[in-house]
C-alpha cells in the first residue's frame, strides 16, 4: 500500500510539473516577425506554410501533445495522419524532432527560418518568443 501511495504521489508531481511549465513558440532572433497567431503556427506545423522550418519535440514528450492540442486542436494520431498524407504526396517532410526544449532552442538559434515550441525557461538570446501558449 505504501509503495502504491509513493508511486501515485510521484506521478502526480510529474504531471503537475509538466502542467505548470509555460510553453512558448520561438523563432530565430533574426526573424522579422514579432508575433504570430496560433493559426499561423498551426499552419507551419501542419505543412500548410513552408516559409519556416519547424522543430518538433519527440513523440514521447507530453509537451508535444499539449502543443498540438492548444495550437491546432489536434491529437497526436491526427497530426501523424496529416503528415503521412503530406509525405505520401511528396509535398514535404515532417518537422525535425529533437529531444527537448534546450536542443530545440539550439536548432532554431542556428537557423534563421527555424521555429519551435519550448519551455519558457529554455529561451535565450538566440531566439525570440512570438507566441505564449496558455
Amino acid at each position: 500500500m505504501k509503495m502504491k501511495l509513493t508511486m501515485l504521489m510521484a506521478s502526480t508531481l510529474a504531471i503537475a510539473s509538466v502542467a505548470s511549465a509555460e510553453m512558448v513558440v520561438v523563432v530565430n532572433a533574426k526573424n522579422p516577425a514579432s508575433s504570430m497567431t496560433a493559426a499561423q503556427v498551426a499552419d507551419v506545423y501542419l505543412g500548410k506554410d513552408a516559409n519556416l522550418a519547424p522543430v518538433d519535440l519527440s513523440e514521447a514528450s507530453a509537451e508535444r501533445g499539449q502543443f498540438y492540442t492548444k495550437v491546432a486542436g489536434k491529437d497526436a494520431a491526427q497530426v501523424k495522419a496529416i503528415w503521412a498524407r503530406i509525405v505520401f504526396t511528396g509535398k514535404s517532410q515532417p518537422p525535425k524532432a529533437v529531444s527537448g526544449s534546450a536542443e530545440a532552442v539550439k536548432v532554431v538559434g542556428a537557423n534563421e527560418k527555424g521555429i519551435a515550441y519550448v519551455d519558457k525557461s529554455a529561451v535565450d538570446s538566440s531566439v525570440k518568443v512570438v507566441l505564449a501558449l496558455p
